[in-house]
């Protein structure tokens, strides 16, 4: 006979329930390049945050709807819906910042992704200095402490 099996929680849910020590920042990171999610995530990580990724527009709306992020990083073009129209979707139900991590160097770009409802624009390649600092920002995360 096999032990029974553990619930899952998710480990936001279950920090939560925890009172003596606050969730950590969630941050949903949606690119359709799988490097860039990992290199978002080592970034975010280390920043004490949570992640969750999507590697598109329709799994970012459902992702943003399930576990209601603290901030999100949209890359723009995605199979399917794109970083634009999956950030104007999220914003009608959420009020989330949104920065946008894009290729398209071009100042329509930009504007269009404000006025998708984004906070913010990066062109990639990032500068992951600056890239912190603005997830910092966003997230009220304070700097690190110098040993």
């Amino acid at each position: 006979m096999s032990e029974p099996r553990p619930s899952i929680i998710p480990s936001r849910l279950a920090q939560s329930v925890d009172q003596t020590k606050p969730a950590k920042p969630l941050v949903l990171i949606v690119d359709d390049h799988a490097d860039t999610r990992d290199l978002l995530r080592y970034l975010v990580e280390m920043n004490g945050c949570s992640v969750v990724e999507a590697f598109d527009g329709e799994g970012a709306i459902r992702l943003a709807t399930t576990n209601q992020p603290d901030l999100i990083l949209m890359d723009i073009k995605m199979p399917d819906i794109d970083g634009l129209a999956a950030t104007a979707q999220i914003r009608q139900t959420l009020d989330v910042p949104v920065i946008v991590l894009s290729a398209q160097a071009q100042p329509q770009f930009r504007q269009a992704a404000l006025d998708a409802g984004a906070d913010d624009y990066f062109i990639k390649p990032i500068g992951l200095n600056e890239l912190e600092l603005a997830i910092r920002s966003y997230l009220a995360i304070p700097p690190p402490t110098e040993v």
